[in-house]
């Protein structure tokens, strides 16, 4: 990655953070799709500078990066963000510093379940109250409370899910794809800076 441009999100009184989010990263993802380079595949990749900030896990940044700098300018994500223009600041392209030297994967994480969905469960197979099956799991280790997300609306089955975005230093750039949401596939990482 040669290029990038970071979105600064704005929150104030009216819009808190996890609001701007949901609404930026959507349009974000929307942009994607409308730019890809083949099936669920982007040249652009997604980071989050921010990551693991105390205040909200994800940060108040996201960060757009592609080898080439045209792809940013024909994305042109003024556009798509016009909407929000008093909640983010967009910087200009600049390109991704030579000294970097540190790299991280932004990946999906997907979860088949969770503690409650087993408690339900167990209820049900077992002839049990939610709250007997509950305490079953009590030393369950709920790896979706832990990790950051974004709500987001699939516009194809018109449902909101939440967005788990896992995080991995690297030492050395892997290359890789990425999907429509800026996500690496398997292991590619981006420069972190």
């Amino acid at each position: 990655m040669n290029y990038y441009l970071d979105i600064t999100l704005l929150p104030d009184d009216e819009a808190n953070l996890g609001f701007i989010w949901q609404k930026v990263y959507q349009q974000v993802h929307i942009a994607l799709v409308e730019n890809k380079v083949a099936e669920n595949e982007s040249a652009i990749a997604i980071a989050f500078p921010n990551y693991a900030d105390k205040a909200y896990p994800l940060g108040n940044k996201l960060r757009l990066l592609v080898k080439e700098e045209q792809r940013l300018k024909q994305l042109n994500i003024q556009h798509w963000l016009k909407r929000f223009e008093d909640y983010v600041h967009i910087s200009s392209i600049k390109a991704v510093p030579e000294s970097v030297d540190k790299y991280a994967s932004f990946r999906r994480k997907q979860f088949t379940t969770n503690r409650e969905r087993l408690a339900r469960r167990r209820a049900k197979r077992h002839d049990e109250s939610y709250e007997q099956a509950l305490q079953h799991y009590e030393g369950f280790d709920d790896e979706q409370s832990t990790l950051p997300f974004i709500n987001v609306r699939s516009l194809t089955k018109d449902k909101q899910f939440k967005l788990f975005i896992e995080h991995k230093i690297a030492s050395n750039m892997k290359e890789g794809e990425f999907n429509c949401y800026g996500l690496g596939k398997e292991i590619a990482t981006v420069p972190c800076f």
